[in-house]
């Protein structure tokens, strides 16, 4: 398996079509020294062969929604390069792919949405009783073993893409930091990546990032890099500035940023969540993402309560009334900035 996985790389591939042979956890090392870990289907590290206290730990998360096909190719490619050689890290490095069977149906899940069961969500309830649920315990663990080492530097950043057109193309989600402050310098990062929009969250989450950020005090992020499309179908070009920024990331000691002073800033004003079966929103199912509203438009409505615009040009993100009751239907932002 070692000779195989290091002549053409295709470790997602198996993990998808021959997942047992990862059951068992794995080490070996390449040629240029780069260790490597496989403690599972989809989960793999890269670990240089030397390493200091100032070296980065980098979580890159993909296939959390199995349907969102451009980051999973992206991180296809650099495990790939890495494996064959290609590219070598100078950072600790984890990759995981995440909802492995939900790529092979082309569906978002196959049972429960993976990105509202992490932070222990996945035990809660009824328990670990999906391949889901089972699924998050296992990511979590893996980041937290990932994370370990004492004062290191740490970095995740989950990338997806969404289901609709956004007027904003690509934008992150910056987890809620119970009261510290927002890292220009990780700003300024994404905006390198063509990701100029960041919306600031304002409580508590379940989602990957958020488990990262609160867990293990690691700056961490949901970024949203386009549109779902299917494998292959993607336009690679779109991506051109996070593939040469993140590849930039994980093989350079230190990466020269420019100023993020053209990121647009957003913070979360309403969290609206699916109560009633009927739950329905007041606006076209193509209408994009960032789409603002005056204030006073009903935006969704259910048995019991209405939703409203709150401010003039207050505006939608991830919109979907088919989730499950209980779950977020809606976010709406607004402008901001970030304090000095």
């Amino acid at each position: 398996m070692k000779a195989e996985l290091c002549h053409k790389g295709d470790f997602l591939s198996t993990s998808r079509h021959s997942p047992h042979l990862f059951e068992s956890a794995t080490e070996f090392t390449l040629q240029n020294g780069i260790r490597v870990a496989i403690t599972g289907p989809g989960i793999i590290s890269f670990t240089p062969a030397r390493w200091e206290d100032d070296t980065k730990h980098i979580v890159l998360s993909c296939g959390i929604h199995g349907n969102e096909t451009a980051p999973i190719e992206l991180c296809d490619e650099w495990v790939k390069n890495i494996l064959t050689e290609q590219v070598e890290p100078v950072h600790r490095v984890l990759f995981l792919f995440g909802n492995l069977p939900s790529m092979d149906i082309a569906k978002r899940f196959v049972e429960e949405n993976m990105n509202r069961l992490f932070c222990g969500a996945h035990s809660e309830g009824p328990g670990l009783v999906n391949a889901e649920r089972r699924r998050a315990k296992q990511l979590e663990e893996a980041v937290s073993e990932f994370f370990k080492p004492a004062g290191a530097l740490r970095y995740h950043y989950d990338l997806h893409t969404a289901i609709r057109e956004s007027k904003n193309e690509k934008f992150a989600v910056y987890p809620y930091l119970h009261g510290k402050a927002h890292d220009k310098e990780q700003i300024a990062f994404l905006s390198a990546c063509g990701v100029k929009t960041i919306l600031l969250s304002q409580s508590p989450t379940t989602t990957f990032s958020y488990y990262s950020s609160v867990t293990h005090q690691a700056h961490a992020f949901t970024v949203e890099l386009g549109k779902v499309q299917p494998f292959g179908h993607n336009d690679m070009s779109r991506f051109a500035a996070a593939r040469a920024t993140i590849s930039a990331l994980l093989t350079q000691p230190q990466l020269a940023l420019p100023c993020a002073q053209d990121a647009e800033i957003f913070t979360v004003n309403q969290v609206i969540n699916k109560q009633a079966d009927d739950f329905s929103l007041h606006f076209a199912d193509d209408t994009p993402n960032f789409t603002g509203f005056t204030k006073g438009t009903l935006l969704a409505e259910e048995t019991g309560a209405r939703y409203v615009a709150e401010y003039d040009g207050e505006a939608i993100v991830f919109p979907n009334a088919n989730v499950a009751v209980g779950q977020r239907a809606l976010l709406t932002v607004i402008p901001t900035e970030l304090d000095d």
